[in-house]
């Protein structure tokens, strides 16, 4: 591709690309959170930030492609990140995952073999803009330092970590009395919820952030060595509903049980899902709801 037309309105697609891309993965920022903190490369907090400086950079190249500045360095940048991209995917194809990368966020779905062809595809139409001029304005390095600051404040305001904004005496949902009286009622009574470190979760099968906070919670327990045995799903739904809910959220399978009357689970946890309580030998020691799972607390609990 010679024409240089070409190769500029190549050059504002592969930036277009990029951008789009930052967008859709700041959409569906939970699950890219849970797919950085699942290789447990960083800490939960850590991961919060990783993922958001991952859309920055991806922002970045992007607003830099488009406006043709500085190709060198955005070329090399993007190659750079594309290259890094890749060497995640064969890393996780070494693991034997199949879960999508979150490329494209939640609107389309890529598994790691997909984003490896999309990844070459795109390195291949790079090679094609490697030799071509870019503008020679002055504002190039206004350019650059504009888009990191636009693009910091823009990923940081319109999707905060939840280490930032979770406040540190949150609200308590969890009605203590109640659930006291609970643990010894049917069907919670046979299950010695009140023997040693017990872990008792509240969930509604059709909600969505049970699922991410179920999936939190089942990486924490795999990385500290947490008993399965001690974990207890309760759930507000159906049998089918509990199935499914396993399913979608990648959660490991714990004791789950069905909880037969709803006002009176709806009465203990506030009306909030999802409720994540710690209890030792019967005392609640930590509540959670899926913005304020602090893992310093739940490592603390799960490894003593």
């Amino acid at each position: 591709m010679d024409n240089s037309i070409g190769k500029t309105t190549l050059k504002v697609l592969l930036g277009l690309v990029f951008i789009v891309s930052a967008v859709l993965k700041i959409v569906d920022m939970d699950r890219l959170e849970i797919y950085v903190y699942s290789y447990h490369f960083f800490s939960l907090n850590f991961s919060f930030l990783a993922a958001r400086a991952a859309i920055i950079l991806e922002l970045v190249l992007g607003i830099g492609l488009v406006s043709n500045t500085l190709h060198k360095l955005y070329w090399w940048g993007s190659v750079a990140m594309l290259l890094g991209y890749t060497l995640l995917l064969i890393y996780a194809l070494h693991l034997g995952r199949t879960d999508s990368c979150h490329c494209f966020g939640d609107f389309l779905q890529l598994d790691p073999k997909q984003s490896l062809i999309k990844n070459g595809v795109l390195l291949l139409l790079f090679m094609l803009v490697y030799r071509m001029e870019s503008k020679k304005t002055p504002f190039r390095w206004l350019i650059l330092c504009l888009a990191v600051m636009a693009s910091t404040i823009g990923v940081f305001v319109a999707s905060p970590p939840d280490n930032l904004t979770s406040c540190s005496n949150p609200d308590q949902n969890l009605q203590k009395e109640l659930f006291d009286e609970m643990l010894d009622e049917t069907p919670l009574d046979t299950l010695s919820l009140r023997e040693g470190k017990q872990v008792v979760a509240f969930f509604s099968t059709g909600c969505e952030y049970c699922q991410m906070a179920a999936q939190k919670l089942s990486l924490m327990q795999r990385f500290y060595g947490f008993p399965a045995d001690n974990i207890t799903f309760v759930f507000m739904g159906s049998e089918d509903g509990i199935a499914r809910f396993y399913e979608e959220s990648a959660s490991a399978h714990y004791r789950s049980v069905l909880y037969p009357d709803v006002v009176r689970l709806l009465k203990v946890i506030n009306g909030i899902f999802p409720v994540i309580v710690l209890m030792d030998n019967g005392e609640v020691v930590h509540e959670y709801g899926f913005r304020n799972m602090r893992e310093d607390e739940i490592k603390a609990f799960m490894a003593s």
